[in-house]
């Protein structure tokens, strides 16, 4: 053998011895590997077991704990409700023998009843026998009178209920009259407190058409310009006229409201000249305003004047001439005043030269009758007393300032004063002078004439003063003087509930008697 063939021959056997003993070591390093693991599980093994009788143990003592804690609760639950049930139980008792003790009593009241119930039965018959007795005792008594008085039971009631009604209708008409004056009195001191707090609360449509004029404009861009910068110009011509000026969504247009139609007028004029002139500021806006004031104030001069020339009334002071043109800008009931004042004088002018009287006094009258208005706004007082006044003031005669005070009395003074308040109710009452229809004007007087002659004992009745008064005929044998005054409250009554009308009416009954006898 060659030394290669030994060398190979030396690692193969070292090569298998190798393999062999790294086998063998591998062998014995896994059973001590195996060992040593088994030992290990036994020894977990133990350690469970231990650790199970331990968690064994513990359990069995939490357990104990829990049934002694749930025995105490439970014996703790049973003796509250073993207590409750004694209180209820006790309960019971007590209200049982409530029940006996209020049995008892019943049965003692149902006893108490029952007795009472015989005594009130035994008194009802009793009352019965009484009543039947009475009752045949009564119409005994009855006959007996009738028979003396020779008028049967109902007849002396129905005579009886008849003088009674009289006197209580007779009675009650004095107490009615007395309460009437009693309130009348009262009337004169709330009169003015209460038309002036129905004034001030009062806005209806009448303050809404004749407290606000339109102006209109050329575009919706005037609006700004009037309005000025920061409102500075609107305020300006407010504070100079007096008037509100309303600029809303009204399509070119601005509505001035005010209840002066002086200051309304010089506002609207005022504004028309600073639209066509172009140039609005403040310092524009006092100058066309002082200006416009001197205009309207030249204005009512010339009207006063105008009204006097047409009139022929001359002499005038020239502060009633001024009082005369201001009447332009004053209305009543949508009747302008100034107009109004003509037509009275006219109408008495007329009246005078049929009665041959003085017919220019006559018309100088009718021209001053209601100058107070001019200033009554500004002065207390009726129009009548402030037109008294200022007549006196001013140099007029004593008829003018007598005609001029009494022309609303129901009996003036003078033979003047009469002819204005004729004019003037016929100038007022019209159809048609204060925006009344003819046809509700007729059918007003024909419901008062009716109304009036549906009361009993209403012989005639007419209605007179333009619808302003209505007089009322009565027979005397049906009516007494006490009754007439309860016959015009009531008619009163009926015409404030079923009619409508401007002012007042005035319900006047009359009654009279006439004895007639003819010699033969």
């Amino acid at each position: 053998m060659t030394i290669t063939n030994i060398n190979i021959l030396i690692v193969i056997v070292g090569l298998t011895l190798g393999l062999f003993l790294g086998y063998y070591l591998r062998k014995m390093w896994g059973r001590r590997k195996v060992d040593s693991a088994e030992k290990q599980v036994q020894e977990i093994v133990v350690n469970a077991q231990k650790e199970a009788e331990a968690l064994k143990k513990e359990s069995a003592i939490q357990a104990r704990d829990e049934t002694l804690k749930t025995r105490a609760a439970f014996e703790r639950e049973t003796r509250a409700e073993r207590q409750e049930l004694k209180n209820f139980e006790r309960r019971l008792l007590n209200r049982e023998e409530n029940l006996e003790r209020k049995l008892d009593l019943l049965e003692k009241k149902d006893a108490e009843l029952a007795k009472r119930e015989r005594a009130v039965v035994s008194r009802e018959q009793s009352a019965d026998e009484k009543d039947k007795k009475y009752n045949q005792m009564l119409a005994e008594a009855r006959e007996k009178l009738e028979k003396l008085a020779g008028i049967t039971a109902n007849e002396a009631k129905k005579i009886l209920l008849e003088s009674m009604e009289g006197a209580a209708r007779l009675e009650a008409q004095k107490i009615a009259k007395k309460i009437e004056e009693e309130a009348r009195e009262q009337a004169e001191r709330n009169a003015r407190r209460i038309i002036a707090l129905a004034t001030q609360k009062y806005s209806g449509d009448y303050a809404a058409e004749k407290m606000v004029s339109v102006v209109n404009l050329p575009n919706e861009d005037m609006k700004g310009r009037i309005i000025g910068r920061e409102g500075r110009n609107i305020r300006a011509l407010e504070s100079l006229t007096g008037v509100d000026l309303i600029i809303d969504d009204t399509p070119e247009a601005v509505v001035l409201s005010a209840h002066s139609p002086m200051r309304r007028e010089i506002a609207r004029r005022s504004l028309e000249k600073l639209i066509q002139d172009g140039r609005i500021h403040p310092g524009r806006i006092e100058e066309v305003v002082d200006k416009t004031e001197k205009e309207i104030e030249a204005a009512i001069v010339e009207d006063g004047e105008r009204a006097a020339f047409d009139l022929g009334v001359h002499g005038l002071h020239g502060e009633l001439v001024k009082l005369l043109g201001k009447l332009k800008f004053r209305t009543s009931y949508a009747q302008n005043i100034y107009q109004h004042s003509m037509e009275v004088a006219f109408i008495s002018g007329i009246m005078a030269s049929e009665l041959g009287l003085d017919t220019k006094l006559a018309r100088r009258v009718g021209l001053l009758h209601d100058i107070g208005k001019a200033v009554d706004h500004e002065v207390e007082g009726s129009h009548a007393e402030i037109g008294m006044e200022l007549a006196q003031k001013y140099g007029e005669k004593k008829d003018v300032v007598e005609a001029v005070r009494t022309h609303h009395d129901d009996e003036p003074s003078t033979i003047f004063g009469i002819l204005v308040q004729a004019a003037d109710t016929l100038s007022a009452a019209r159809p048609g002078a204060r925006r009344e229809m003819y046809e509700a004007y007729i059918k007003r007087l024909e419901d008062l004439e009716k109304i009036a002659s549906t009361f009993q004992g209403v012989e005639k009745c007419y209605t007179i003063q333009a619808g302003r008064e209505i007089r009322v005929i009565v027979e005397s044998q049906k009516i007494s003087d006490e009754a007439s005054h309860n016959l015009a409250r009531e008619l009163a009554h009926r015409i404030e509930g079923e009619l409508t009308y401007p002012g007042q009416i005035k319900v006047t009954v009359i009654r009279e008697n006439r004895a007639v006898e003819y010699a033969k």
